[in-house]
Formats: structure tokens, sequence, C-alpha cells
């Protein structure tokens, strides 16, 4: 437990350190990838969040999801490439070959699908090379371009919200 607690302390020095290197994008074009970081540990809907997305006209192969949760099992399958915290090192290096994956890849897009302010998803945002990112607005204003204020598990409103605005932009 104690472990924890010292882990996480050298996960937001790390993020402290590198929210000074945040590259501000502007946003110019049609969105064409999307990458999806969700915390599962307190949001079970995740398949129904990808089909408002696919909904709104994102294309179902450019969405690339990865999941966070707080209790990972090695042995369990997920529906999604899932990760937890053991997957972090202390020094905030990925520790698996999808996530590194996710953290290069250039998205249009990344919807940073958490409400509460956890050290490893935090630095995950924070190291993704995504060009435009979104999040709840209960997070760090530094880590996301964009902020909406809604609720989390009220899915179909936030994504509503983020198209609305990505259409006002054109």
């Amino acid at each position: 437990m104690f472990l924890n607690y010292l882990k996480d302390f050298f996960i937001k020095k790390t993020l402290k350190n590198n929210l000074h290197n945040v590259k501000k994008e502007v946003f110019t074009r049609n969105i064409q990838t999307i990458g999806l970081l969700i915390d599962e540990s307190d949001f079970r809907h995740s398949k129904a969040l990808i089909k408002e997305l696919v909904l709104n006209g994102i294309n179902s192969d450019k969405i690339k999801i990865v999941v966070y949760r707080n209790k990972f099992k090695d042995k369990k399958e997920y529906s999604f490439p899932a990760f937890g915290k053991k997957h972090v090192d202390w020094n905030g290096s990925v520790k698996t070959p999808f996530l590194t994956e996710f953290i290069e890849t250039e998205f249009d897009l990344l919807i940073s699908y958490y409400d509460v302010q956890k050290p490893v998803l935090k630095l995950i945002t924070n190291q993704s090379k995504a060009k435009f990112k979104v999040g709840f607005a209960s997070i760090d204003k530094n880590i996301n371009r964009w902020m909406i204020n809604t609720a989390l598990e009220d899915y179909k409103l936030f994504v509503f919200e983020l198209f609305k605005y990505l259409r006002s932009i054109k």
C-alpha cells in the first residue's frame, strides 16, 4: 500500500516536469483517427461510447482504445487492451508494447475518458502524441486542450458536446 503511494508520488513528479513540454496544436481539419483512453474502474459503457462515436461519422476501424483498470488481472481476458498501475515504472516509463504504441500514435483526437485525477492516466494523456486532446473539466487543464463539463456516465451528452464543438470550428 505504501509503495503504491510512493509510486504515485514519483509519477506525479515526472508528470509535473513534463507538463512544460505540452505542445498546443490548433485543430484545422476533419477527424480521421481517434485515440480513446478509458478508465474502466468507474465506467462500464465503453462499447456504447464507441457506438456513439461511430454514429457521429467516425469509422470504427479508426478508433484505437486502451483501458485502465484499478484492479488488473493478468489472466483475465478483457474486451479492449487493458493496463494497470503495474504497467508503468516509477519514473513514468511504459512497460507494455501496446501502450507504448498507443502513446506514439499521432491521433487527430485523443479522448481522455476519465474524471478522477489518477497519475497514471494523466501521464499517458500527457505523453500521447495526439494532435488534439479532449477530456473532462475535472482533470488538470494543462493536460487537455478542450474540457467538457459532463458526468462520466452521461457519455451521449459528452459525445454530443464534443461533435457540436468540432463542427463549429471547422
